[in-house]
């Protein structure tokens, strides 16, 4: 250390290592010194250091190594050793040891703490061993696929969405191709059906790349005229998007029988005179038929897609909150009075009908709205005889505002004295009047009124 002071020396060492030792001739540690107390106490963690043989604080298969490095230290730094030091946590210390002897005599071993490179070395492993194991799955999954695709007696291609060309083809599908289906690989998927329905199978791969999804259709094979449906779905690999195409043959297994009924099922609730509207748990709609978006004044079932079914219901934030309700309680809903409002600013009374359909974990709702606007006249008081009864009232909820339901209730319960008093007294409307605190002229008008005058009675005006 030349000039050196030894508390000169000893800073220097110590921050030239994570860890330093002072070892004697007799390989004792006379002194050492650490730069992390974490350390320190991790290496003295079956006691102090200073005072022991140097091989007797490592593990055993690292004493030949403390050995070989006492032994060969000199004048010049030995090469780096690593060994092991014993430690209570668990996990054994690692330091990668170089020594060099003073001129003074004592030997000095300067190491570096390799937990940190051990860390890191443990986590590439672990990394690597995760991803031969998400390869192992995946290679399985794949080997599943083909054993699946290959054996499907359903038949099933793949089709570029770009190109239109067909990329993979299952044994069912080029048997039924017929002649064709040995050379189906790489040839445009519409050459293999008649030209005629060509356009019908244009647009449902139209369908199917803007909406994700789509109903079926009937095709006829160009090769042995066989009548099959064609129905498709859209999925993404490797940044290119690909149709999964099926074809349902009915004559083998009836199972276009199904297809076909579904779809005249579809098409009914496309031309039913009713709106027809499914929508989320959240009443937001998901479908919708052209007498739904004539009724709310849309022009297209995309302006309807993801709003809520609120947006043109009469009262927001009561009908949607009630018709839900009764749906996830009961499943069902029936002839719910309310109003609907257009886009346009018309508005039409309907009554609606809902059921919840199970779908997993994500049930949905369909809901059928009627106008019921041609059976009501078009002033809801002149026209609509005067309510007899309290369910009669009851039935207006919804249908009329609160303060007119009170007036209506009001004239229920004036008609209904009056009768009674009529009747207690024998039709005598004087004796009637008395009993009800009326004036004669009162009565008559209220008479009038209430449709309860005979042709004979008369009485003035009441002002």
């Amino acid at each position: 250390m030349g000039e050196l002071d030894v508390k000169a020396a000893a800073t220097l060492v110590a921050a030239a290592a994570d860890v330093a030792l002072v070892v004697g001739d007799n390989g004792i540690i006379r002194d050492m010194a650490c730069q992390s107390p974490e350390l320190r106490s991790a290496l003295e963690g079956h006691g102090p250091l200073l005072g022991q043989t140097f091989a007797d604080t490592v593990t055993t298969e690292s004493r030949p190594k403390v050995e070989a490095l006492l032994r060969e230290a000199g004048d010049k730094a030995t090469p780096r050793r690593q060994v092991n030091h014993p430690s209570t946590r668990g996990m054994d210390v690692p330091i990668l040891y170089s020594a060099i002897r003073l001129a003074s005599g004592p030997l000095v071993a300067v190491g570096r703490d390799l937990r940190p490179v051990a860390e890191l070395q443990q986590r590439l492993v672990e990394a690597q061993q995760s991803m031969e194991r998400d390869y192992t799955r995946l290679r399985h999954a794949e080997t599943r696929y083909r054993l699946l695709f290959q054996m499907s007696p359903e038949p099933v291609l793949i089709v570029d969405t770009s190109s239109q060309r067909v990329v993979e083809a299952n044994p069912a599908a080029a048997q039924t191709f017929g002649d064709l289906g040995r050379r189906i690989i790489g040839r445009p998927f519409l050459e293999a059906f008649e030209p005629d329905t060509v356009p019908a199978i244009q647009a449902l791969l139209a369908g199917v790349r803007s909406a994700g999804r789509s109903d079926s259709t009937r095709a006829r094979l160009v090769d042995s005229g066989r009548t099959v449906f064609v129905s498709a779905s859209l999925f993404r690999q490797e940044n290119a998007s690909l149709f999964l195409v099926r074809l349902s043959l009915p004559e083998r297994d009836g199972a276009g029988a199904g297809t076909e009924s579904r779809a005249k099922l579809l098409r009914f609730f496309e031309h039913a005179p009713d709106g027809i509207v499914v929508t989320d748990r959240d009443g937001r709609l998901l479908a919708a038929n052209p007498a739904f978006l004539d009724l709310a004044q849309l022009a297209s079932e995309e302006q309807a897609r993801g709003e809520s079914l609120e947006r043109w219901l009469g009262r927001s934030g009561v009908d949607l909150n009630v018709l839900v309700a009764n749906l996830r309680q009961i499943g069902s809903v029936r002839l719910f009075a309310t109003t609907l409002r257009g886009e346009l600013g018309a508005q039409a009374e309907v009554e609606i009908s809902a059921a919840a359909v199970a779908n997993g974990a994500e049930p949905f709702y369909g809901f059928t709205v009627r106008n019921v606007g041609r059976r009501l006249p078009t002033d809801a008081r002149a026209g609509r005889e005067m309510p007899r009864s309290v369910d009669q009232l009851t039935e207006l909820v919804g249908r009329v505002s609160l303060k007119e339901l009170v007036r209506e209730a009001t004239d229920v319960v004036e008609r209904l004295c009056i009768e009674a008093a009529l009747e207690l007294t024998g039709n005598n409307r004087a004796s009637a009047a008395e009993m009800l605190g009326l004036s004669r002229q009162s009565l008559y008008v209220k008479l009038r009124r209430y449709g309860l005058a005979d042709a004979g009675d008369h009485g003035e005006t009441e002002e």
